[in-house]
């Protein structure tokens, strides 16, 4: 082994990148069939990664930007500076990386294709492509201290790990954080209407974000209206300031204390998303939730807020017999008051009223523009009309279900 391939021993800060599979083959002598095994392993791991150019280097840059070591999750935090001692770890680690990566004969190319790879998926990611030019610069232009400067403010603004690939998240009881592959691209702009309900969730994010006073937020209202477009987003737009968004399901509330300890090691802001939330008299998931808004022993962290949707306002179901002078509650009051208060928890509630006909006929006059369908109007509101009356009512819901049965039935109403 030459130089560069031994000095990779010696890494401090990032050790974890040698325990990757792939890169401890690149140590190693192989033959005929090892290397264009390996190949095979590159080529997959590219399609997966969107990993362009010679993929070998591309997939350790790829892993020193995602790494979980001390370095990153310090520079994550954004508001913790770094020490000296570690700063000086990492410059010595970012000579012996970068000297590895430009290093002719430190990563032998089991094949040509691997030298100029174009996958499938391109994802543009101008901070990525920045790195990539600094780490792999021969020539001594950018010291290392200085991209020892650029990694600290990829890992303030990305993350590292699991957060730097995902905007949205899905918590499971048994596999913890599950990040989200497909997840929807839905833009404030795409929610025609509710500007007053829309600019108070921005106020409210942005407060958040800044680290000033704000509210969990209860989006209820009439169904289809956009209240879980709203919160999805206000994650898209706000992800590259930090912002993340964790769906929790209702069963998911008993393990809240281990969702809120594993956030609060996090220097990202979360928004806690429970969607379609509502409760039965049987179901006692709800006062999980009432402890995590306020009352608990453990204090919410200060990096997560909650953004709930509903069709209830009230959102444990009453019945008559609670309010009844008949019931056979000893204090019944307790109990109206014990339902009513889940609701009184959150400080902001957001109101998603059904649209009235003109909003709907605008709602779908722009949807059907945004989707460059040319109409005529009073042909397009006839059919309007008559699609809200043999469904679901008005709401955004259904006049984007409309508009894309006139694209999936090539009708334009012309």
């Amino acid at each position: 082994m030459n130089e560069a391939v031994d000095n990779m021993q010696k890494l401090l800060v990032y050790r974890n990148i040698l325990q990757d599979d792939l890169v401890q083959k690149l140590f190693y002598p192989l033959d005929d069939s090892a290397c264009f095994e390996l190949a095979s392993q590159y080529i997959t791991r590219a399609e997966l990664l969107a990993l362009e150019g010679n993929v070998l280097k591309s997939y350790l840059i790829y892993l020193i930007l995602r790494d979980d070591n001390i370095f990153s999750r310090t520079a994550e935090k954004a508001d913790l500076p770094l020490g000296s001692s570690l700063m000086q770890a990492v410059i010595q680690d970012i000579v012996i990386l970068r000297n590895f990566l430009c290093s002719s004969s430190s990563i032998m190319i089991p094949s040509e294709l691997l030298i100029n790879y174009v996958p499938t998926a391109i994802i543009s990611n101008a901070d990525l492509y920045e790195l990539t030019t600094y780490l792999l610069d021969s020539t001594g232009k950018y010291s290392p201290e200085h991209i020892a400067g650029k990694l600290i403010n990829y890992y303030a603004r990305h993350g590292y790990g699991e957060m730097a690939n995902y905007k949205f998240f899905r918590w499971d009881t048994a596999e913890g954080l599950i990040g989200i592959n497909h997840y929807d691209p839905i833009t404030l702009e795409d929610i025609v209407g509710y500007e007053r309900q829309k600019q108070a969730l921005i106020n409210n994010t942005e407060a958040f974000l800044a680290g000033k006073p704000c509210h969990n937020v209860l989006l209820v209202g009439a169904r289809g209206t956009g209240k879980s477009s709203s919160a999805k987003a206000i994650a898209n737009r706000y992800y590259s300031s930090g912002l993340r968004l964790v769906e929790v399901p209702k069963h998911g509330l008993k393990s809240i204390p281990t969702l809120m300890k594993s956030l609060r090691s996090f220097g990202k802001k979360f928004i806690l998303f429970l969607d379609d939330l509502s409760f039965e008299e049987t179901e006692l998931e709800y006062k999980y939730l009432k402890s995590m808004l306020e009352g608990g022993v453990e204090l919410k962290p200060d990096n997560v807020l909650i953004y709930a949707t509903s069709n209830r306002r009230h959102l444990v179901r009453e019945t008559w017999s609670d309010r009844s002078d008949n019931s056979d509650d000893i204090h019944r009051p307790d109990t109206v008051h014990e339902k009513l208060s889940l609701s009184d928890r959150f400080g902001l509630t957001l109101t998603y009223m059904t649209p009235s006909q003109e909003e709907y006929f605008a709602i779908v006059e722009e949807v059907a523009k945004k989707k460059n369908l040319s109409f005529d109007y009073s042909k397009l509101r006839a059919d309007a009309l008559q699609w809200e009356t043999l469904h679901s009512g008005r709401s955004g819901r259904t006049a984007q279900q409309f508009i894309a049965h006139l694209l999936g039935s090539c009708q334009e109403p012309t």
